[in-house]
């Protein structure tokens, strides 16, 4: 169990859990929560860019994290897909008001994604954690639209190649672990699949191959008959 969770009063849990319960069932627009059965102190979401912002088409992953303290002292967010903006470190570090002095136990983790749903369109270049966004959106707008635009494309939208056209998102929340055992299991199934396929392929090979062959002979028999047929007429 995650130290957090043991170190959280009873009545703290049961609060988390409430309100964890009641976002995944009714998640503020265009917000997805993936809740954990495992660890109710770390919360993952998928949060949609804003349109009318470089981040428009976009789907980006963030966790919350809730300590020891909580709701004493605020979570911790962190976005898991690259994103090239002022208020968000180059470790997916989060900087705005709610976490930090704004914050009171009574706003809530609703109220929390909200404001980072905002920050996308209202960036605030004075609390900068990321330097360069921050001075390109002050300076040069067209160039930080382009690349955050261009982050956005690379990191956040449609996998390349994909068919399916699924964005990068997780579709379960966190993905459960696989085994050693399983992949070995796996691994003696394709192996021992490779021989019977090779034989089954290896003679069904070899009697197409003499069927057609048959096949020839016969033609160039039947090709010859009719020749000596025609000599004979003539």
């Amino acid at each position: 169990m995650n130290a957090n969770v043991e170190n959280l009063p009873p009545h703290v849990l049961r609060l988390v859990y409430k309100e964890v319960s009641a976002l995944a069932a009714d998640p503020p627009e265009g917000i997805k929560i993936y809740p954990s059965d495992e660890d109710i102190t770390e919360l993952h979401t998928a949060i949609e860019g804003p349109e009318g912002t470089p981040f428009a088409g976009g789907v980006f992953r963030m966790r919350l994290v809730l300590g020891k303290d909580f709701p004493a002292v605020p979570p911790k967010g962190y976005f898991l897909t690259k994103i090239f903006h002022p208020n968000v470190g180059h470790k997916g570090e989060i900087c705005v008001n709610v976490l930090k002095r704004d914050w009171k136990a009574e706003l809530g983790l609703r109220h929390v994604l909200l404001t980072i749903k905002c920050l996308l369109i209202h960036p605030n270049p004075e609390s900068a954690l990321n330097e360069e966004a921050g001075r390109l959106l002050l300076e040069d707008y067209t160039e930080y639209e382009a690349r955050a635009r261009l982050i956005t494309e690379i990191h956040a939208m449609t996998v390349p190649g994909s068919s399916s056209g699924a964005s990068q998102e997780p579709s379960d929340g966190p993905q459960p672990k696989k085994h050693a055992g399983d992949l070995a299991k796996r691994a003696g199934a394709g192996a021992a699949a490779v021989p019977a396929a090779l034989g089954n392929g290896a003679s069904g090979s070899g009697s197409s191959s003499s069927s057609s062959s048959s096949s020839t002979n016969n033609i160039a028999v039947k090709k010859k008959a009719d020749k000596k047929r025609a000599l004979r007429r003539l």
